[in-house]
């Protein structure tokens, strides 16, 4: 390796690292391999490549960004990681305790959160905490056909505890005129799961346009929003069901929700304070 530093780092560590730093490309690259880690990055470049919807050197030019020669001693540290993770007795007693006497759906949720939170680093929490308690801007919410609740609920807590929040809903051309009120100090908050909605690409392509952030929460095989989006938390959603499940997406929502009211206690408790007084009056 280039760099003798990252040798006792994981590959996820060190891109959750460099995340806030890689250009757009590699940045998408980076979140498809996490989004499925590490058997993203155990295909051929070509593979990985068609995969994240960027060209190969863009996927060489990660890979010599997170320290390594070449591809090939990319892929034996993440052969290592894999062989390292499937022998660990730790490993498999805390993956399969919670599930052996649990019904397969039950079983399935379990480890949709498990691995949800194995690949949410608190580098990239940390981040996009800091991208929500930005008070200056503006927080917009949307999510799709059965994501919306999550959207809405989310909206409805950060709503009390800072300004700026807005659920978008109704028609398409109503979110389309909201794009007039955004600019680069805010966000959009999307909720796009499989079977992913044509409406929220072009609502995040826009709003990249025009320097607005898009914080995306999807699913582990990652909504096309991913390529305008600055902060990505792929959930696991697949269970034995025809429906998927959104229940890791709805508790990494409920987990930043804890966090910016801690991070914004003496604003937010001023303005519960007046809230009430206004609901008093």
């Amino acid at each position: 390796m280039s760099d003798g530093s990252v040798m006792n780092i994981g590959i996820a560590e060190l891109i959750a690292e460099r995340m806030d730093s890689l250009p757009a490309g590699e940045r998408r690259a980076a979140q498809v391999l996490i989004a499925n880690y590490p058997m993203t990055g155990l295909k051929t470049v070509a593979e990985f490549s068609a995969q994240a919807g960027v060209s190969s050197p863009t996927i060489l030019r990660l890979v010599s960004r997170l320290g390594f020669q070449n591809y090939a001693e990319f892929q034996a540290r993440l052969q290592d990681e894999l062989a390292a993770q499937l022998q660990s007795p730790l490993s498999r007693a805390t993956q399969g305790a919670p599930d052996d006497d649990a019904p397969p759906f039950l079983a399935a949720v379990i480890q949709n959160l498990h691995e949800t939170y194995r690949h949410f680093s608190e580098k990239q929490m940390a981040a996009i905490v800091r991208t929500l308690t930005n008070t200056r801007g503006k927080v917009f919410l949307i999510g799709g056909r059965f994501t919306d609740p999550l959207a809405a609920y989310m909206a409805s807590h950060l709503a009390i505890i800072r300004p700026g929040v807005l659920h978008l809903t109704g028609q398409e051309s109503n979110w389309r005129d909201r794009l007039l009120d955004m600019g680069k100090n805010d966000v959009v908050v999307i909720f796009d799961i499989r079977r992913y909605q044509e409406s929220l690409l072009r609502l995040a392509e826009a709003a990249n346009k025009r320097g607005t952030q898009v914080v995306l929460f999807t699913d582990q095989w990652l909504s096309p929003v991913t390529r305008f989006a600055r902060h990505v938390v792929a959930g696991r959603t697949a269970v034995p069901s025809a429906w998927d499940s959104s229940a890791s997406l709805f508790v990494v929502a409920e987990m930043l929700i804890a966090e910016i009211t801690r991070r914004l206690e003496n604003e937010s408790a001023q303005r519960i304070r007046e809230m009430e007084n206004l609901r008093g009056g």
